[in-house]
């Protein structure tokens, strides 16, 4: 008796894995351990002979996990007859500023405005692109660089009414403009002369004084304008791709007159019922040997009376 209840046992257990195992297997990828895709979008003509099963997949995504096998809907059975391969573009755009430099040699506005157009094509560094506009507000300008120059400069002073021509009198450094120059030159004028002896005797003296130096002076080379451009950068990026499977529909035909089946009695019945009918068998197996048993104990019971 044990063994039987056994045998019930195992029935029922292989009733319960043939059961998840039939219901998946109408899902199964192309390829083995491929990851299932599934479809974004179904299309069915309305007579049901074509069906169209869209899947939209990221260039990561294996198409060999697209289903092919065939199946039955709403009376039909679908056979792929095509997959079509389509690359879908999808516009990408965004918000940019752009910032420019550029070399002016005047720091005035009108000539840097006139080296900065309203508006400038970019091209950014990832390949997105539009028209860009200046914003007035960032323009800016600033000394590039600086250079210096060297002039000599030259002053003379007179010094008038000196009783002799010494050069005690005469300043050896003046200041002028900021700046120190140094005695260089020395010219001596008489001023009033008197005859003596028939000779003409100076008795007063003009000192014309040369004092020379030299001036650096710095100076502005050249300027730097710098501003911003904004507006919006687009492009067209292929990083989608689109596969329709094609599906010919064929009415199913069935073998005796009765109601087109619906998808509930598309359930494979059998995978169910003959385990059921295993386990049936073996319970009435089991309850007449439990019959028998209990007759022939009955038997005994009476001959032992007698």
């Amino acid at each position: 008796m044990k063994r039987m209840l056994s045998l019930c046992a195992a029935a029922l257990c292989l009733t319960l894995a043939l059961t998840p195992t039939a219901l998946a297997a109408d899902f199964e990828p192309a390829v083995p351990d491929a990851k299932v895709c599934y479809p974004t979008s179904i299309v069915r003509n309305d007579d049901g002979t074509e069906l169209k099963k869209i899947y939209d997949l990221s260039p990561e995504d294996d198409p060999a996990g697209i289903p092919r096998s065939d199946f039955q809907q709403d009376g039909f059975q679908y056979t792929l007859t095509d997959l079509l391969k389509q690359e879908l573009p999808e516009n990408e755009s965004r918000q940019h500023t752009e910032h420019v430099s550029i070399e002016s040699a005047k720091k005035d506005m009108e000539s840097v405005l006139a080296l900065l157009p309203q508006e400038r094509e970019f091209i950014t560094d990832d390949g997105l692109m539009g028209t860009l506009t200046l914003k007035l507000d960032t323009v800016q300008v600033e000394p590039s660089g600086y250079g210096s120059s060297t002039k000599q400069l030259s002053v003379k002073r007179s010094y008038p009414n000196l009783a002799e021509q010494d050069t005690q009198y005469i300043p050896k450094s003046l200041e002028d403009g900021g700046r120190t120059l140094t005695l260089s030159d020395i010219q001596w004028q008489t001023d009033n002369t008197a005859n003596m002896d028939g000779y003409a005797v100076a008795d007063r003296y003009t000192a014309v004084a040369t004092y020379t130096g030299s001036a650096t002076s710095s100076y502005v080379k050249g300027y730097t304008v710098t501003a911003d451009y904004t507006g919006t950068v687009s492009r067209i990026a292929l990083n989608r791709v689109r596969y329709v499977a094609i599906f010919e529909g064929t009415p199913i035909q069935p073998a005796e007159p009765v109601n087109v089946p619906s998808a509930a009695s598309a359930f494979r019945w059998s995978y169910v019922l003959i385990p059921l009918g295993i386990v049936a068998a073996a319970g009435a197996g089991v309850g007449g040997a439990l019959l028998v048993k209990h007759r022939k104990e009955n038997a005994d019971e009476e001959e032992t009376a007698e």
